[in-house]
């Protein structure tokens, strides 16, 4: 998925969206909270935005022909470059959508610092 990203979207930076991180099966799950902490993730500009947010609903398994509960949905949200002073931008992000309880937060909000690079 990274090679695809790489070739179909512009990296622009760094940027923290409002919610929790925790840990499920080896990969992260972002909870959307306007009155939590802060998530980071990385930005992208997409060539045809379209193309690549079905190809990546497909990977998220987010589209209709996946069974429900689904695990994501893609929402819209103001996300900002730079920490909490820029001024928002409105990102499409992944959400995790099943329950929380019983699994582990990542308090720092960085899937990064857990994983080797």
């Amino acid at each position: 998925m990274a090679a695809r990203l790489a070739k179909g979207a512009q990296w622009l930076g760094e940027a923290w969206a409002p919610g929790h991180l925790f840990m499920l099966d080896g990969y992260p799950g972002f909870v959307p909270d306007a009155m939590g902490g802060l998530v980071a993730g990385d930005l992208f500009a997409m060539d045809d935005a379209d193309a690549m947010l079905a190809m990546l609903d497909d990977y998220e398994e987010c589209t209709p022909h996946f069974p429900e509960p689904r695990e994501y949905a893609r929402l819209l949200l103001d996300v900002r470059m730079n920490g909490a002073d820029a001024a928002p931008r409105t990102a499409w992000t992944y959400a995790y959508m099943r329950t929380t309880q019983g699994l582990p937060q990542i308090a720092s909000g960085r899937f990064d610092h857990l994983a080797p690079r």
